[in-house]
């Protein structure tokens, strides 16, 4: 899906032990010792690199820039499979590990809230968090997989029927953007529709959405925010629906020494990123100069 990523970016595979994941960079290379930004999309039906598409190409110039499809999204294999926390784990590892020098990690909603876990285990994987809308889905106690939609997604043979009626197809994407994900529904555009519409349908992608709408990723972030040691920053929606922006000022009051900036963007809902890129990409060129800054120096 490279026409719907801007002129001048191109798609790189890395073999993974879960298959080949796809990840799009400048076709420029950069000069040796350039830091990289690493954007990671969210979990939901139709996600990839796309979400992250009107914010790298700003900062492309100064860092390198790496925006994958994780394993189960976008173009990136589709292995069948019940993807479990520890998949991306594995996913994310090898990725970051596969680049060299300092690394700034930006991440969404649920991918957010692993690659938190991830960096209370491996520290070393990169030198700060950037996260957007950051849930586990079952965060301060609340058990999502006993929600009604997690227990229609558990049901096999239902499972299937919900993913074609309520995920690949044009109405649902159409649906699921304005009603779940935008903040303001006169930003949905027939190119977001089409992008999104064009990653539900690829091949097997049923198996990793339905492994986030059935919970089988869901964990409670709250028992884990307060173990994270990295510089973050935190990007919330104002009229976010999926994660509301108290319960994100809620996760990053569990850990102010390491969570030090709360930012809410206006009129934005869960990927406000997509949504106002033109507010998100100052906040991150900010952090990733503040953070990155003592590693461009050596």
């Amino acid at each position: 899906m490279l026409r719907f990523h801007p002129a001048g970016f191109i798609q790189k595979p890395l073999t993974t032990d879960l298959g080949v994941m796809v990840y799009y960079t400048k076709a420029e290379a950069p000069a040796i010792g350039t830091p990289t930004l690493v954007f990671l999309h969210s979990l939901g039906g139709g996600s990839s690199a796309f979400e992250w598409s009107l914010v790298y190409p700003a900062l492309a110039d100064t860092y390198r820039v790496v925006a994958p499809d994780l394993i189960g999204w976008g173009q990136s294999s589709h292995p069948v499979r019940t993807y479990r926390v520890e998949d991306y784990f594995t996913m994310i590892t090898q990725l970051l590990t596969s680049l060299e020098g300092p690394k700034l990690v930006a991440a969404t909603s649920l991918t957010a809230g692993v690659m938190v876990r991830l960096a209370i285990q491996r520290p070393d994987l990169c030198q700060g968090l950037f996260l957007v809308s950051p849930a586990g889905n079952s965060d301060f106690g609340r058990d999502y997989r006993l929600s009604l939609p997690a227990l229609l997604a558990s049901t096999p043979g239902l499972d299937r029927l919900i993913y074609q009626v309520g995920a690949a197809n044009p109405l649902a994407v159409q649906w699921f953007l304005s009603n779940v994900l935008l903040g303001d529904r006169r930003r949905l555009t027939p190119t977001l529709v089409q992008a999104y519409l064009s990653c539900t349908q690829q091949p097997q992608a049923q198996y990793a959405a339905l492994a986030s709408l059935s919970g089988a990723i869901s964990f409670d972030l709250a028992n884990y925010i307060g173990q994270l040691s990295l510089p973050t920053a935190m990007v919330l929606g104002e009229k976010s629906r999926f994660m509301p922006p108290a319960v994100g000022r809620r996760l990053a009051s569990l850990n102010p020494q390491a969570i030090t900036a709360i930012h809410e963007i206006p009129d934005a809902g869960v990927l406000p990123h997509l949504e106002c890129p033109e507010a998100v990409v100052p906040l991150l060129r900010d952090f990733a100069g503040m953070v990155l800054a003592p590693h461009e120096i050596q």
